[in-house]
Parts: C-alpha cells; sequence; structure tokens
C-alpha cells in the first residue's frame, strides 16, 4: 500500500466541520439557515449577459487571454472609485484583484506567519480565516466582544502579552458570525494600538455594503495613519460570488508582496469575470443593484427576528444586526448545541453551531442563523421548527 509523506502542513489541514454541515443541508427538504449563501434570485443575471456579450464583441481574444497579475485595470479604477465613497482615498496602484476575498486570507497568511506566531483576533471569528491561518501552524489569541465589537481594552491587554504578534483580524462591520458592527470610536481606538504596538491590521469587510439599519460607519482604514491597515472586501455578497473576484488594498510596499505570491499561486484572477465585471459597472448602476439586495435582506432579517421574540425561549441572548448575513444566539451555558443541531436536523431545519468560530476553547452554547437565502415564509416555517426544538430542549434543563 502506497505511503504517502505529506507535508506537516498538510497533516495539520483536515475538511471544515461547517462544509460537512453544508453537504447535509443542501438536501431540499431541509430549511438551511446554515450557509452565508447570498440569494440567488437576486444575482442580475440579465445585467451579466449583457455585459458577457459586450465583452466578447469588444474584446473577446483579450479576455479570453492571460492578463496581469495586479488585474484589470478599468476594474481596479473602479473599485478604487467605490472605495473613495467610503472614506478611504486610494488609487489602482494600491489595489490587486483576488480570486475571492478567500484567496487575500490565505495570501496574508503566507505573507506573515511562521510556524508558532501570533494571530490576534475576535472571539469568536469567521471560521474560513480560522482555516486559512491554521495552514501555517500560528496560535490565535482570541480577544473577547460585546455588542459593540472587539474590546479594546482586552486588545490593549493581548498586545502588551503578545509583542511579536503578527496582525490583529477584524470584521468590523456585521462580523460574520455574530452580526456585530464595532463602535466608530473602536475603530479610531484600534489604529492608535496598532500604531502604539506596531503591528499590521487585516480589516475585513465582505458586508460593509450591505448595511439596512443605522448609519454608515468610514472603514478602519479611513483612520490608517502609517499605512499598516491593509483592506480586504469582495463582490460576492453584492454582486455574484461565482465569479469569485475579490481585492485587496495596501500601502505599495506591502502589497508588492501580495503581488509576489499571488503570482507564484495562480498567476492571475480570472480575466473574463474582472473585464464582465468592470463592463456592468460601466453599462449599470451598480448601487441600485445594491439598494435591492438591502430592501430584500433588510424584511428577512426583520421576519427572522420577529420569529425569535415569537418561537425561541425567553431566556436566550441574541445580536441585533444592523446590516450583513447573520444573526448569533447563546443558549445557557450548560446547553451543548451539537445535541440541538442533530435535533434540528431530524426536523428537517439546519443552522451552523458556534463552536467552530472558536480557534482554542469553543463555546458549545451558540449558533449562528443566516437569514440572506431563504424567503419570508420558509424563514417563519424553520424558525417555529428550531423554536420547538429548543423550548422541548431547556423544558428538560
Amino acid at each position: 500500500m502506497m505511503k504517502l509523506n505529506f507535508s506537516e502542513c498538510a497533516r495539520s489541514v483536515s475538511n471544515s466541520a461547517t462544509r460537512e454541515i453544508l453537504k447535509v443541508t443542501e438536501q431540499p427538504e431541509i430549511i438551511s439557515f446554515a450557509g452565508g449563501l447570498p440569494a440567488p434570485e437576486l444575482f442580475p443575471v440579465a445585467g451579466i449577459k449583457a455585459a458577457c456579450e459586450a465583452v466578447l464583441d469588444e474584446a473577446g481574444e483579450q479576455a479570453l487571454q492571460y492578463s496581469t497579475t495586479e488585474g484589470y485595470l478599468p476594474l481596479r479604477e473602479a473599485i478604487a472609485e467605490r472605495m473613495r465613497t467610503l472614506g478611504i482615498v486610494t488609487t489602482p496602484e494600491h489595489l490587486l484583484v483576488l480570486t475571492g476575498s478567500q484567496q487575500g486570507l490565505d495570501l496574508t497568511g503566507k505573507l506573515f506567519l511562521d510556524k508558532g506566531d501570533v494571530v490576534i483576533c475576535e472571539s469568536p471569528t469567521y471560521l474560513a480565516a480560522i482555516n486559512a491561518f491554521k495552514a501555517y501552524s500560528p496560535r490565535f489569541v482570541e480577544v473577547p466582544m460585546d455588542d459593540g465589537g472587539m474590546r479594546m481594552d482586552e486588545l490593549e491587554l493581548a498586545l502588551q502579552a503578545n509583542p511579536n504578534a503578527k496582525f490583529i483580524y477584524t470584521i468590523p462591520d456585521f462580523q460574520n458570525p455574530t452580526g456585530r458592527t464595532m463602535k466608530l470610536e473602536r475603530r479610531k481606538k484600534l489604529v492608535e494600538l496598532a500604531n502604539q504596538y506596531n503591528i499590521v491590521i487585516l480589516e475585513d469587510n465582505p458586508y460593509g455594503a450591505i448595511r439596512f439599519v443605522g448609519k454608515d460607519l468610514p472603514p478602519v482604514k479611513h483612520f490608517d495613519t502609517e499605512g499598516r491597515v491593509i483592506y480586504l472586501s469582495t463582490f460576492s455578497k453584492i454582486f455574484a460570488p461565482g465569479l469569485r473576484l475579490g481585492w485587496i488594498c495596501a500601502d505599495e510596499s506591502i502589497l508588492n508582496k501580495y503581488v509576489a505570491f499571488k503570482q507564484a499561486t495562480d498567476l492571475h484572477t480570472d480575466s473574463f469575470a474582472q473585464r464582465v465585471t468592470a463592463k456592468y459597472m460601466e453599462l449599470f448602476d451598480l448601487e441600485e443593484h445594491i439598494q435591492k439586495i438591502k430592501g430584500v435582506y433588510r424584511a428577512r432579517r426583520e421576519k427572522m427576528m420577529e420569529c425569535i421574540d415569537a418561537f425561541f425561549p425567553k431566556q436566550l441572548k441574541h445580536s441585533a444586526p444592523e446590516g450583513g448575513l447573520f444573526i448569533w444566539v447563546e443558549l445557557p451555558e450548560e446547553i451543548n448545541v451539537q445535541n440541538l443541531f442533530k435535533k434540528c436536523l431530524d426536523n428537517k431545519v439546519a443552522f451552523v453551531p458556534g463552536d467552530s468560530f472558536f480557534p482554542n476553547d469553543a463555546k458549545i452554547n451558540a449558533f449562528r442563523l443566516n437569514y440572506s437565502n431563504m424567503s419570508e415564509e420558509k424563514i417563519v416555517e424553520g424558525m417555529k421548527r428550531i423554536g420547538n426544538v429548543l423550548n422541548e430542549t431547556l423544558m428538560l434543563v
């Protein structure tokens, strides 16, 4: 029998538990609040078709050819313009187009992490970021959150205890998995602490454009005074995830390293997808499309919150997101959500247990709900089913 001599990195990597869950929830009879999937009925299929035809008619040969690693210049110019509306003054020279923002997480690990290096992150945090960084065998230091996002007093303690930490990873807007948003004053303080302790910030912002309650807040990078904030975002939540387009905005000295690693990884992001997206933004109003998304997601979020009030036990805690895709639910500490998940799956409804979102000591009494990918009718039915299981479970405690 052949013996496979994998690298230490390969031996440490395993399939995501959440990915295995999502395989189960793909069964059509299951109402799934598990995946962080955009609503497919909102994809601008007709507009993308028109953009595809225009690209092929105008520049078909170039669109199907190899391209530059940095990305298609008109797309980077369009991204730079969008970022300026957010309060980040940048140019195409500071932008790298990625094969989805997930590639940005992996490249960040390659760029900064050696075995045993420290990553400081929110607790809980994005599962796929944990998995991307884990491939480089770092040590995670978790910083507690409250309803205002990462706590800056706890972050400073973590920085003091880990003076050689490589970077702070944060999702300040509608965080995955909690849906929480970092307060304005904490964003400013985060940059102040990074400057004081000489550390890089990786700001992951896939959801910031999907705000439907409250006032827009400037990105953390808006307050960057020393070029130490790396900004990561994506078209997946505001356009079409299947095109796999994301981007990084960073100081040139940092971005050049990303470009070199990306070139070694995949040469460049899909040329055709980049040109189609740029052409769509030329022909159509992307902001108008985002407004449509926000209207639908707001209604679904409100319906799910109503269902929590109507069907869930009153002693539970939950987040109240102002945008994004997720609600975080916390149960009494003695409840093991894995057991709850199995019972819900028997009742043909699913969510993501919260333990996977903690890189170190997992909490077993929380779970994540997604409201973007189910109709309001299915949200009501699915939440009734979860509520029945919760009420039965808590009666036995």
